[in-house]
């Protein structure tokens, strides 16, 4: 994947951006238009993620959350055919309201997860910016993940996220 650009610059546009900074890893930013406690209430709770989690094709079956350093999520989506997507992992870091460090992996494919660092900034005139590194043990995981469609799902989930803290606002 290219380089799209800097992750602060271009999330100045509201559109999520992706920058590939190695072969084992991505970042991915974008501003949203709601003050940062609402944007990582949003991200954070599963009563919220529930409404933007994943693609607008798949509803979320499933959400577990323990947000704490050592606690563990699980979050299963559901596709329009009934097929279930599980995915999961452990709490490495949490700061209220300003960054959250996991492990994430897919439950079909044990060991060939990430870390993803998501910090919350203060964007300025009640915005938030959010950028995430998701980082790979390998290249070839990392080309396994992004050539997934990972990417495209991640854009249009902060699509939904996007018009969820502007309803919540």
């Amino acid at each position: 994947m290219p380089q799209t650009g800097s992750p602060r610059a271009a999330a100045a546009t509201g559109r999520t951006t992706f920058t590939q900074t190695s072969d084992r890893e991505l970042v991915a930013a974008r501003t949203f238009d709601a003050p940062r406690a609402l944007v990582f209430e949003a991200c954070t709770r599963c009563e919220h993620l529930a409404r933007w989690y994943g693609p607008r094709a798949m509803t979320m079956a499933s959400c577990e959350s323990d947000l704490r350093p050592g606690g563990r999520f699980r979050y299963v989506l559901r596709g329009p055919d009934g097929s279930e997507h599980g995915f999961r992992g452990e709490f490495l870091e949490v700061v209220v309201p300003e960054r959250v460090v996991n492990t994430w992996e897919w439950e079909p494919m044990p060991g060939h997860g990430s870390v993803e660092t998501a910090t919350f900034e203060d964007a300025g005139d009640g915005r938030t910016t959010i950028t995430v590194t998701v980082r790979f043990a390998t290249a070839e995981d990392f080309a396994g993940w992004h050539g997934s469609g990972a990417t495209a799902g991640m854009a249009e989930s902060y699509d939904r996220l996007a018009e969820l803290v502007a309803a919540l606002r």
